[in-house]
């Protein structure tokens, strides 16, 4: 019935998140006409003109992550007390000014001020907000509805790579931002429309259907769960979790068009499409992991550890075997590891580890995933500039590599934790 009620507002969230898959993409996806509109000379691919165009891009995809990095944690605690609607109309405005933005200045500074925007609008206002909303609206699921959020991005971002090239060799490829901007209005209407189970229980002075106290109570429940204390370091790892699956997701998700181009050989188109076979890998993953979560019961940390070891699986292929057809496979594995809904699962395992209110569990879990949106493109765009291109990319994704198998790492000891400290293995659920 809570479901019905509130569908307007997971709408909403859903709608957000698909225009967010495009807003992700889009410096990486038309990485030379930005840098052509800003001034740079991207004649020869080889020249130092040319790499300082690339590396600008990769500038402006860091302040992204830097304007999720800086947001993300405030804005968790702002949507616990202000409510879930007004920062899902903020990060809509806010969205809106950022592609107009992007649509009319020639200016590379500016651009990536723009992108610290679209950062703090992302992070700062939808994440937190978004993801306590449909995990509000749908309490009878709430982990299938926090991981229907990565199939929104996904879908999204499996046609955005193909009508990026598609509007390019058409010669108006501006297109590639005016559609993300309509959708930024769409959801600014929507916003402004839907309620919030969240505000409308705030104002009725409840919470998720009950009192105050009865929430405290909940999280105190929680917390007798646990027969010995979690202790500093595992909280940390919990955390520091959406660090290592955001880097590999967000280097995959902006560099491998750069590397198929420069190591396997293919063209424009080609290497558009391993973008969206890494999506159609991650938009597999969401269905799967959903009937397995939901129907079957699988705990998150079961889940995590498939993911984490098909990842670095897949990158070890990517980065050992360059033949065309085997590539396209390992990228389909690499997205259903990756980017599948690790990032969101892993947010399930900080509410069992560290119990406690879901928006400033979010705004700490997405406070690291801001760190990694940021370091990462500053290491490439630093790597290009010294050694070009093709070179910062490679060492991209052997940098990935060594942090998905951290990852793996970091998801066994988890799992042995888990174990210690509720006193049954995730593994048998």
């Amino acid at each position: 019935m809570k479901a019905k009620k509130y569908f307007l507002s997971m709408v909403t969230v859903y709608m957000a998140y698909l225009t967010h898959g495009m807003q992700a993409l889009i410096f990486s996806q038309n990485q030379v006409n930005f840098a052509i509109k800003w001034g740079f000379d991207m004649s020869d691919p080889t020249s130092a003109a040319y790499s300082a165009g690339v590396a600008a891009v990769s500038t402006a995809i860091a302040w992204t992550g830097f304007g999720k990095f800086i947001s993300v944690w405030i804005g968790g605690e702002i949507s616990d007390r202000v409510g879930r609607k007004k920062l899902m109309i903020g990060g809509a405005v806010l969205y809106i000014i950022c592609f107009a933005g992007m649509f009319t200045t020639s200016n590379a500074t500016l651009a990536a001020f723009l992108g610290l925007l679209a950062g703090v609008a992302t992070s700062g206002f939808w994440d937190a907000s978004g993801y306590p909303a449909v995990q509000e609206a749908y309490t009878a699921a709430p982990g299938t509805a926090l991981i229907m959020i990565k199939f929104f991005v996904a879908l999204s971002s499996i046609f955005y790579p193909l009508i990026c090239v598609q509007t390019a060799a058409a010669g108006n490829w501006e297109v590639n931002i005016i559609i993300p901007l309509a959708l930024s209005v769409v959801v600014l209407v929507l916003a402004v429309l839907s309620p919030f189970a969240y505000d409308d229980e705030k104002k009725a002075g409840t919470v998720g259907g009950a009192d105050t106290n009865a929430i405290e109570a909940e999280i105190q429940a929680a917390k007798e769960r646990q027969l010995v204390a979690p202790g500093a370091f595992t909280k940390f790892i919990t955390y520091f979790y959406a660090f290592l699956v955001m880097a590999v997701m967000y280097g995959a998700q902006q560099y491998t068009k750069a590397f198929g181009s420069a190591y396997c050989g293919l063209s424009e188109m080609q290497a558009a499409s391993m973008t969206t076979l890494y999506q159609v890998g991650s938009i597999v993953a969401v269905a799967f992991w959903a009937v397995m979560m939901s129907k079957l019961k699988w705990h998150p940390l079961k889940v995590l550890i498939v993911d984490s070891v098909m990842t670095a699986a897949a990158l070890l292929v990517v980065l050992l075997v360059h033949q065309v057809a085997i590539i396209y496979v390992a990228i389909l594995v690499l997205g259903f590891g990756c980017a599948g809904g690790a990032l969101q699962t892993g947010l399930s395992v900080v509410q069992e580890f560290v119990p406690g209110p879901k928006g400033r569990n979010t705004g700490i879990y997405y406070t690291f995933m801001g760190l990694a949106s940021y370091s990462l493109p500053v290491v490439v765009a630093r790597l290009t500039i010294m050694s070009g291109e093709s070179a910062a990319v490679y060492s991209c994704m052997m940098l990935m590599l060594v942090l998905a198998v951290i990852q793996a790492v970091a998801t066994v000891y988890l799992i042995v934790r888990y174990k210690k400290v509720f006193g049954k293995s995730p593994l048998a659920q």
